[in-house]
């Protein structure tokens, strides 16, 4: 018609389509309250279907049939996902945001070595992922989700409880008795993305320090003697080891000076922290360079 300058009548017998399919317009049949209404069920009832939604949304009086149901169920990605192996906890999800004083994100994580006799143990590792300090480093043959949660508990009891608490999804962390545990202490716990370790790069980076500077330079004979030692380098590794991302001090120094400039606070690094406490990175270091 815009081409040739034929009339409708004619265009659409040569194109062999009734007149009235080309003239149809599509209503709007007003879904909008429907398809949100929709959203809102799905979000609170992950697993229902959408015939179980529509006998919902006919009870709040929004009746529809039930194919223009599944037609909006369909367009708004709202399918029941098939579970795949076994259950996992719901933690948080959101993008993290980088703690701005002492004891508002904790992180921690598992380290395993052995014996001299070959017998393995484990290690419950705990960093505050602001001031880089290892708050525990708790070694058994066996750290069940219980024995976590007392760890914790006994933290909590000596230094306050955390904002957060930042762990990947081991079946330990994501126990009845850990989700118990969050729900009774009211701590926000968030589980980092499966296969993403670099999500919980504090603690990780701290279990790099921990098997390069103590498990790998020592043989220990038994339980107790990798107790003793673990923990005198933990104590060494919080009060006298230089952190370059503390500007050369331990974790424990770098605390107190900040709260000896702010009484009663820690200020975030980065923007507030005063030149004078710390030194300069190896990467400003190089700008430096470049500039001059």
């Amino acid at each position: 018609m815009e081409v040739h300058g034929l009339s409708e009548r004619r265009a659409c017998r040569l194109a062999d389509l009734d007149r009235s399919t080309f003239q149809y317009e599509k209503c709007d049949g007003g879904d909008e309250k429907l398809r949100q209404r929709l959203r809102e069920l799905a979000g609170e009832r992950r697993r229902f279907g959408y015939r179980r939604l529509g006998i919902l949304l006919d009870r709040e009086g929004l009746s529809a049939n039930h194919k223009k149901i599944y037609r909006i169920y369909a367009e708004e990605g709202l399918a029941v996902k098939r579970r795949r192996g076994r259950k996992r906890a719901t933690g948080t999800r959101s993008p993290m945001l980088l703690p701005e004083q002492a004891n508002e994100r904790w992180s921690l994580d598992f380290v395993s070595d052995a014996l001299s006799d070959g017998r393995r143990f484990r290690t419950l590792c705990v960093v505050d992922d602001f001031t880089r300090e290892a708050l525990a480093v708790v070694v058994d043959v066996s750290l069940s989700g219980v024995r976590v949660a007392r760890e914790l508990s006994r933290l909590i009891a000596q230094r306050g409880a955390p904002k957060m608490i930042v762990s990947d999804n081991g079946t330990e962390l994501t126990s009845h008795a850990i989700l118990r545990w969050v729900r009774k202490a009211g701590i926000e716990w968030h589980y980092i993305a499966p296969g993403k370790p670099t999500q919980n790069a504090f603690v990780e980076s701290f279990n790099g320090r921990l098997r390069d500077e103590c498990l790998n330079e020592h043989l220990f004979d038994s339980l107790g003697d990798a107790r003793r030692i673990i923990e005198a380098w933990r104590i060494d590794y919080n009060t006298v080891r230089p952190h370059t991302s503390l500007g050369g001090l331990s974790p424990v120094t770098y605390e107190r000076r900040l709260r000896r400039r702010r009484p009663g606070s820690l200020e975030p690094r980065g923007s507030s922290t005063p030149r004078a406490l710390t030194t300069p990175s190896t990467t400003e270091r190089k700008a430096n360079r470049l500039s001059e």
